[in-house]
């Protein structure tokens, strides 16, 4: 099974909403001590735990799918077995949903893995919220969440990470009904 974390490489983007899939994984990886196993090649940051991979696409977010594609294909993962992890401005901040298909709502990183692999892949989306105007969405998603949302990061990130843990084990109707949260404040202490 492989988990994909959505971003943007390096220092300027670490913090942006754009990054969280990057901070999931990160999270996964350090609490599942997964090893790292990067090449040249896979055009990312990729971890392994036994038969669980997880992926930091080095390529820029609307070019996440040839990384993505590379790590499939070496390692011969079927797309059922892809779980990718993004942020979502159509989610209100700290909203949590899960689903397999799907179109890509306009997320470049989405589309790119939609034209490199296929669509049927689980998506872990992660509400964000929306700016006020369509033009300022570019902007929105490459700043850092506001001082009053960071300060429930870690809790939001935690959450999705107990989650992902669940979904090698646990059919995704039952992930969707169990773990699906409408914002942060559903999230259980």
């Amino acid at each position: 099974m492989l988990f994909v974390g959505l971003g943007n490489p390096g220092p300027t983007y670490e913090k942006t909403r754009h990054n969280i899939g990057f901070r999931v994984i990160d999270k996964l990886v350090s609490s599942l001590e997964a090893r790292d196993i990067s090449k040249v090649s896979f055009q990312g940051k990729l971890f392994r735990l036994a038969t669980l991979f997880f992926l930091k696409p080095n390529t820029f977010m609307n070019l996440s799918g040839k990384s993505v594609s590379s790590v499939k294909q070496f390692f011969k993962i079927n797309i059922e077995q892809i779980i990718v992890i993004h942020d979502d401005i159509d989610l209100p901040f700290g909203a949590v949903r899960f689903k397999r298909g799907g179109g890509h709502g306009g997320h470049n990183g989405l589309k790119s893995i939609d034209e490199m692999t296929g669509r049927e892949y689980i998506r872990v989306r992660i509400g964000i919220g929306k700016p006020e105007h369509k033009s300022e969405v570019s902007d929105f998603v490459l700043h850092p969440f506001a001082s009053q949302e960071e300060e429930h990061i870690e809790k939001l990130i935690e959450y999705v990470v107990l989650v992902c843990q669940k979904i090698p084990t646990t059919d995704l109707e039952q992930i969707k009904s169990l773990y699906s949260i409408k914002n942060i404040s559903m999230i259980p202490s």
